[in-house]
């Protein structure tokens, strides 16, 4: 977990790894960063420069591209990047959502895996299938949802949060502890 000490770079890296997770490997994701970073593509590479890399790598590398493109530029300033003054001051409810409506292809389980990685999710959770089924199967919930529009995320994660206060386990070491569970490994 990234904390107040990482750089700026380290931060942007983080929020493009989360940018890339959806419908994709972590481990791919983690590796097309590294990979991103080492070329210099990741902070100066065009979007079609960055697809050629996403390629075979990640799913929907065109539109993840474009959407790391996207975010760089928000986040530059003054010939460098930077993340943390745009979520400075704002507690974990604000800063997802204001990544939500910032950045684009960011939606509410990636911003808070990126707020969780940066040690800034507070009790968000990270809705993902490992979580909802360990939820399911904790009878925390009853059942899996077929989607999770804005509000069902809201309603879940207040479940998911009930639930960490009744183990005693806080909300973002029992995301990673369902997680975990779910893969056999701790990974991002």
């Amino acid at each position: 977990m990234l904390g107040r000490t990482a750089t700026e770079e380290e931060l942007f890296a983080e929020l493009a790894f989360c940018l890339l997770t959806p419908q994709s490997s972590a481990h791919r994701c983690d590796e097309a960063v590294v990979g991103l970073r080492a070329s210099g593509l990741l902070f100066g590479g065009s979007s079609s420069q960055i697809a050629a890399h996403l390629r075979r790598r990640v799913r929907f590398h065109n539109h993840k591209a474009r959407y790391l493109v996207e975010a760089r530029r928000l986040f530059s300033r003054g010939g460098g990047i930077d993340v943390r003054s745009s979520l400075a001051g704002l507690g974990p409810l604000e800063a997802r959502g204001w990544l939500v409506e910032h950045v684009e292809g960011l939606g509410l389980k990636e911003a808070t895996h990126f707020l969780r990685n940066i040690g800034r999710s507070g009790d968000l959770a990270i809705l993902d299938r490992h979580i909802l089924r360990n939820l399911v199967a904790q009878g925390a919930l009853p059942r899996i949802p077929r989607s999770l529009t804005p509000r069902r995320y809201a309603s879940v994660e207040r479940r998911f949060q009930a639930f960490a206060a009744a183990v005693g386990i806080p909300p973002a070491e029992l995301d990673l502890l369902f997680w975990s569970d779910a893969t056999g490994e701790v990974f991002k």
